[in-house]
Formats: structure tokens, C-alpha cells, sequence
């Protein structure tokens, strides 16, 4: 489908300007050299810039669609109730805004019945603004993305990450499991956080495979509706269809999904 004749284009254009609106409002507050001292003052500068943030989002977002309610847990997981919802997060990888890190930014999108049906990644620092509409593609600053057609794992970039700090020892383990088997299997692995600064690349075909271990909507909404309209696969960690109830996260190539799946699912059964 053409994106100008989809039904939701228009609700799409509305979020890309609120997302670019708080972007630019917590881009004024970025600084290279920003240090906090301790969890207290970690805390309390991304409170600070989120609210910032919100401020903007919630109002634009509200007007844009009446009917939609907004998602007030940004560490929530897990289904939402029937019907339409906000899910956003104000500053996607705040502690990397805070400690001068350039991965961050401010993510919105619409959920209706618990599917992903558009949303809009603005990152300040580059300018750059990622948008996909279920059935009408993904895009960056207007170009069609396409996800890598990398079909061999040993040739592939792959990458996981927390979801949110204290995740708790049996996560960690299966994380750190995961990463030597992906060592051995794939060309390069990265560790790193937000999701949605992963999922972005995997969409644009510059990196080939993220998976995760448990889940935050906010995280993976965004990068899960953009990496399907750029022709990926998203699945739970088991290869079935990846949503807002599944325990895990699997996204890229569809080929590499494939054989990810299997090493997976190896290191879980030692």
C-alpha cells in the first residue's frame, strides 16, 4: 500500500511532530559532558527529563486520537486491556542521555487490540526519524527500509540487552549463556541498551539480528512493528509469533530468526 492512501498517515504525521517536538525539548537538556554521581541523582535526571518530555507527548498525543487511552507504566509488560492505546517512552535509553551517551531518543506508538499499528522513532542527535504503519512499510526521513538479506549467522552482526536493571540472576544467566553461544555462532555480538536503538538498525539493514530475555512494551513495540514493515521476522524465543504476551523477543532476517531460534533454544535446555 501506498503510506499516503493508508487509513492511519495523517495520525502518523501528528506523532511524528510530537515525537520531534519533545526530542528537540530534551535535546536542549543533552550534554557530552554530563556525569550523575549515584542511583539518587541517576533517578532523578531521567525523572526530570521524561517529565519534559511527557509534557509534550501526552497532550499532542491525546489530541491526535481522542479514543486512544495512555499506557502510564513505562516499565509495564505484558498485554494491555481491549482497545486502543498510547504506549510511549519520553526519552528511549535515558541513561544514555545522561551520561552524554549518543543512543537515545523519544518513541510513540499506537496500539490498537494489543497490535502495534504505527509509530515514530525521532532521534535528535542525528536528526533522523523512523515511522512504520502496519501495512504501509517502514521508513527513514521518508526512504523505504528493508531489513539485511544476510541468510548465514556467521556472517551476521547480533546484538541483546537488558530490559530494565535488576532483572534478577536467572535472566542474567540466560543472557550471559546466550552471549557465548551467539560468540561462537555469529560474526559479531553486541550488548547494549535500548532495544529500540537495536531494532532501528536491524530495520535499516545495518545490523541482522536482536533478541531479548522478558520484555517492556515501550521497549519493543516501536521496534517490532518497524522491523516487520521492513520485511523482518518477530518472534518469541521459540519461533511462534511474537506479542505483547510473550515471555521473550526475537527479531530480524527471517532466515537468521530461523537458525537463532535453534541456538536459543539449545543454550535453555542445558
Amino acid at each position: 500500500m501506498n503510506p499516503l492512501n493508508h487509513p492511519d498517515f495523517d495520525l502518523l504525521q501528528q506523532v511524528v511532530q510530537a515525537v520531534q517536538s519533545a526530542g528537540q525539548a530534551v535535546l536542549a537538556r543533552f550534554s557530552v559532558n554530563a556525569r550523575p554521581c549515584d542511583r539518587n541523582d541517576i533517578g532523578n535526571m531521567i525523572a526530570a527529563n521524561d517529565t519534559i518530555s511527557r509534557d509534550i507527548l501526552r497532550p499532542a498525543l491525546s489530541a491526535a486520537c481522542a479514543d486512544a487511552r495512555w499506557d502510564d507504566d513505562e516499565a509495564g509488560a505484558g498485554a494491555l486491556p481491549p482497545g486502543t492505546w498510547w504506549v510511549a517512552d519520553p526519552v528511549e535509553g535515558a541513561i544514555n542521555h545522561i551520561h552524554g551517551l549518543p543512543d537515545w531518543g523519544v518513541t510513540a506508538t499506537l496500539v490498537r487490540d494489543n497490535l502495534p499499528v504505527l509509530t515514530a522513532v525521532h532521534l535528535p542527535l542525528s536528526g533522523d526519524t523512523y515511522t512504520a504503519l502496519r501495512g504501509g512499510g517502514a521508513w527513514l526521513n521518508g526512504t523505504r527500509l528493508h531489513v539485511s538479506g544476510k541468510t548465514e549467522l556467521n556472517a551476521a552482526m547480533v546484538g541483546t540487552g537488558q530490559a530494565v536493571p535488576d532483572e534478577g540472576t536467572a535472566v542474567y544467566q540466560r543472557m550471559g549463556s546466550s552471549v557465548t553461544a551467539m560468540l561462537a555462532a555469529a560474526l559479531v555480538v553486541r550488548v547494549s541498551v535500548p532495544a529500540t536503538l537495536q531494532l532501528v538498525q536491524i530495520a535499516a539493514g545495518r545490523q541482522d539480528l536482536f533478541w531479548q530475555y522478558s520484555q517492556v512494551r515501550s521497549g519493543l513495540v516501536a521496534g517490532a512493528l518497524l522491523v516487520a514493515e521492513a520485511g523482518g521476522s518477530v518472534t518469541d524465543l521459540d519461533g511462534t509469533p511474537w506479542h505483547l504476551g510473550s515471555s521473550g523477543f526475537l527479531a530480524g532476517a527471517p532466515a537468521l530468526v530461523a537458525q537463532a531460534v535453534a541456538i536459543l533454544a539449545g543454550e535453555d535446555a542445558r
